[in-house]
């Protein structure tokens, strides 16, 4: 990754930590960045011993939006293209098999609003403002923001934010759910690794599973999702389910 020239990785034990650094123009998302954000995350298949992943960004903001000097020039087609680009890297983010956590430290607007809600939990510092004001642009959203936010929040305070283009304080996105749980500034990333390092010392292919019944079953009808549910609670019993549950009655901590 020593190639990197806007994402900065770290590795800590079994738990990666994803900084975008462009504070300059406060991680604004180009296309530089979404071809660093594929490879990273096509590299991630490889790493069994990540468990899981850590986004934030450097400076005052997480991601004030995509970079606007980029596409200030482009064609109805460029734009499509632009569109269709973010749209690509942020569902192969939401399909990383290990959670991710987005520690949302800054500034969360527009494409940093759509990042932050490709990721499976968001964490925000009392600081944070999200927000998708593209329509003050005279734009829409382009990496399914007005798919994701509806999903999230809910039609009305979905269309609230997307219609309005206003910011919204971390505590009204943790209100109406965009974000799980707020927290100092100080205080963002202890209490992301905490939360990180406590997921990380589950069975890592259970969590990977129920991520999976999870997004998937979502998606598709309720017992669908059930079914899927028996499939993948059943596909442990032979393995790391064995493990944990012979761990619990010999009372004695689980060898992952």
């Amino acid at each position: 990754m020593d190639n990197f020239q806007i994402l900065n990785i770290d590795v800590q034990d079994n738990i990666a930590i994803l900084t975008i650094s462009r504070p300059e123009a406060l991680n604004a998302l180009n296309s530089a960045f979404f071809n660093e954000m594929e490879t990273y995350l096509k590299s991630l298949d490889g790493q069994a011993d990540i468990r899981v992943l850590i986004i934030t960004g450097e400076g005052k903001a997480f991601v004030a939006g995509a970079d606007i000097a980029e596409m200030a020039d482009m064609t109805q087609s460029e734009g499509l293209a632009f569109s269709q680009r973010g749209q690509m890297i942020f569902r192969m983010l939401a399909e990383v098999e290990i959670p991710v956590i987005a520690a949302v430290n800054g500034f969360a607007l527009g494409g940093g609003c759509e990042l932050a809600m490709s990721c499976d939990i968001r964490i925000a510092s009392a600081k944070a403002k999200f927000g998708q004001p593209e329509v003050s642009l005279g734009l829409t959203p382009g990496y399914a923001g007005t798919q994701r936010l509806p999903r999230l929040v809910g039609k009305g305070d979905a269309l609230l934010m997307l219609l309005g283009g206003d910011h919204i304080s971390a505590e009204e996105a943790h209100r109406i759910g965009l974000v799980q749980s707020v927290t100092e500034p100080e205080e963002l990333m202890e209490k992301t690794l905490e939360l990180a390092n406590k997921i990380a010392s589950k069975g890592p292919l259970a969590t990977r599973k129920v991520k999976k019944a999870v997004s998937k079953g979502i998606e598709t009808s309720f017992q669908n999702g059930c079914d899927l549910e028996s499939q993948e609670f059943s596909s442990l019993f032979e393995g790391e389910g064995r493990e944990g549950m012979k761990a619990f009655l010999e009372k004695r901590p689980p060898n992952w």
